[in-house]
């Protein structure tokens, strides 16, 4: 049986709680997008942009992004997975062997290579190989969750204290 974890909406939310005008959330959108990318230009990645989770979720609710799980289906079911979500796996099994599909599945998936993408992975070290992988292949709006799904290691050397998807109590499902 799966269970969805969800937060208090974040539905495009102004800051007295009030729901943003289309035109608004557009702006917000576009505003999220450029920070995203002085970000990626000022850490020298060789990809679009890079975003917190919660600023991937704004984008993914609003519409502007789809966002895609670069994660084994093995961690998507024992883990968890955003709902909605596509699945595109940079690596595969148990031995973390590269996809060679990737690339085309990715852009099947997504829409093509001018869509706006947001990966995501278990940290945001995968993704953020696998955006680079993609921008080098053409992907114009390829964009990074930095953080990921877990988070970084705490100082036990677990996951799910220090960001993450989950750790903003974002929407999440387990199987």
């Amino acid at each position: 049986m799966s269970q969805l974890h969800s937060p208090v909406s974040t539905s495009q939310a102004g800051p007295t709680g009030h729901q943003l005008s289309a035109t608004d959330a557009v702006t917000a959108s576009a505003e999220l997008l450029e920070i995203a990318r002085l970000r990626a230009a000022d850490s020298g990645l060789a990809y679009t942009g890079a975003l917190y989770p919660l600023e991937a979720w704004s984008l993914v609710e609003a519409g502007v992004a789809t966002l895609v799980d670069v994660r084994t289906a093995e961690e998507r079911k024992f883990v968890g997975q955003v709902p909605g979500s596509l699945h595109v796996a940079w690596q595969t099994g148990t031995a973390l062997i590269k996809n060679p599909r990737f690339l085309r599945e990715l852009e099947n998936k997504a829409g093509g290579k001018d869509s706006v993408v947001v990966l995501l992975c278990r940290s945001g070290k995968r993704s953020a190989a696998a955006a680079e992988a993609a921008a080098k292949a053409g992907f114009t709006q390829v964009y990074n969750v930095l953080e990921g799904f877990e988070g970084d290691l705490d100082s036990q050397q677990q996951r799910g204290d220090v960001g993450g998807w989950r750790y903003w109590n974002l929407p999440w499902q387990q199987d």
